[in-house]
């Protein structure tokens, strides 16, 4: 049986999150171990690792580089041992080259881009698209295929709830991108890792299938 770490990094929607994997697996009749925790043991034993993040990526990066061994482990298992990643949010956001909210803060630079502030380039609706993005949203994929996508399609909708975002300097590393007065980054992947600015465990039938997905997923 497959155990799937869940980083808990002490947020408040780790729950929901795990409740989704563990619907998703159910749902589709997959057996998996699910754990949320911060355990280094744990976590370099697991199977999948699942990256959620809320808050502010230098908070979020703080906290890795507080938990002793955390990013050691996360780079000897994703990027060594190739094992399958999933980034969510801020946790997607933190595989970026280096991050610009408050200040300036180095990722993890497993995927070639920066994140900033979401700016709409269409000036005359920057009312409308007010800043943070809060709610559903269109995706619109910029790849023909790939198995953590299976099932899923231009005009999907998903969650948003995001103030930043990667803008990617490697175009095949951009997966999918929503338009919110301009095009915004919504999933990046490459090799063994994924990750999506959006939240699946609140896009329903969406969400479950792309976690679904990561679960069966063998790169």
């Amino acid at each position: 049986m497959n155990t799937i770490a869940i980083i808990d990094y002490g947020a408040g929607n780790l729950r929901s999150v795990a409740k989704a994997f563990e619907r998703s697996s159910r749902d589709y009749g997959i057996l998996v171990n699910i754990k949320v925790t911060s355990d280094i043991g744990i976590i370099a034993k697991a199977d999948r690792i699942v990256f959620p993040g809320v808050g502010a990526f230098p908070d979020c990066r703080s906290w890795v580089d507080r938990v002793h061994g955390l990013y050691d482990v996360l780079e000897r298992r994703v990027i060594h041992d190739s094992i399958p990643f999933l980034g969510i949010c801020v946790g997607m956001q933190l595989m970026a080259k280096v991050g610009f909210e408050h200040m300036t803060t180095k990722g993890f630079s497993w995927i070639d881009g920066e994140v900033h502030r979401i700016i709409p380039k269409d000036k005359e609706k920057r009312q409308i698209y007010k800043v943070p993005l809060i709610g559903w949203s269109m995706l619109k994929f910029c790849t023909n295929y790939h198995p953590v996508l299976l099932g899923l399609q231009d005009g999907d909708h998903v969650y948003f709830l995001n103030s930043y975002a990667i803008r990617v300097h490697d175009t095949d590393q951009q997966l999918a991108i929503t338009d919110y007065g301009g095009s915004i980054c919504a999933i990046v992947g490459r090799n063994n890792m994924i990750g999506t600015q959006f939240h699946p465990e609140k896009s329903q039938a969406i969400g479950l299938r792309l976690i679904y997905n990561f679960i069966k997923w063998s790169p």
